[in-house]
């Protein structure tokens, strides 16, 4: 376990981005439209933030609600402008209709990040086969975190999936970081922390107004706190 645990936060615009870095965030997920659960930014809102803060900055790739990929071209399209634009993290995740990865659109998509680091996010919590799921992505070259709560439901009901999985970390497929998002509240820290899990991620937990107010420089101050 590492002595410093990563604190991700979810940043919808530069306002939000400077807010948290303020508050001790190590890296901020940039998307859109919560409404939909986070949707893919415009390279216009990534570049403002890009020349706000210094942070790492990964970005979602993520054209509609759900987990089914939709339209693979304006995928690869937007990940090449984000790219021009000087990204380099990303976050993705597609299931086909069986809640299986669906590894043809995972892989092309990868393909246009050029070897870029990005992380699998929620869609891991609805997968059919968690297990499967990582052994099938295990060889994708810059997979290095899985964002998770451990269960569709949130960290609650998925607290014994995620303390399981890390104990696999030495095991093939296990090897990326859990970032640990989804219902994630202060009092579940500890149990992480003791079982050597070092990724955090928030996002209307840094707002103190909800959804509708901007990230809050002093809760993410206290989550950075309650992670040093």
């Amino acid at each position: 376990m590492s002595n410093r645990a990563v604190l991700e936060v979810i940043a919808l615009d530069a306002e939000d981005a400077v807010a948290a870095q303020s508050g001790g965030a190590d890296r901020l997920e940039l998307v859109t439209d919560m409404a939909a659960d986070g949707l893919t930014p415009s390279r216009e809102t990534f570049a403002r933030i890009r020349a706000a803060v210094d942070i790492p900055l990964r970005v979602m790739l993520r054209q509609s609600d759900g987990f089914a990929a939709g339209d693979v071209d304006a995928l690869v399209r937007a990940a090449g402008e984000l790219r021009a634009e000087g990204a380099d993290e990303f976050v993705l995740g597609f299931l086909d209709e069986d809640g299986n990865p669906d590894l043809v659109t995972v892989e092309r998509v990868v393909a246009a990040l050029g070897g870029c680091r990005w992380t699998f996010h929620r869609a891991i919590d609805r997968a059919a086969d968690r297990d499967a799921l990582r052994k099938e992505l295990a060889d994708l070259p810059g997979l290095d975190t899985y964002l998770t709560a451990g269960s569709a439901q949130g960290v609650d009901d998925g607290l014994p999936t995620l303390l399981a999985e890390v104990a696999r970390r030495n095991e093939p497929g296990y090897g990326p970081r859990i970032l640990v998002g989804g219902g994630l509240r202060l009092d579940h820290l500890p149990v992480l922390r003791a079982a050597g899990i070092d990724g955090f991620h928030i996002g209307g937990a840094a707002r103190s107004g909800g959804w509708d107010g901007p990230v809050d420089a002093a809760a993410v101050a206290e989550w950075r706190e309650a992670l040093a």
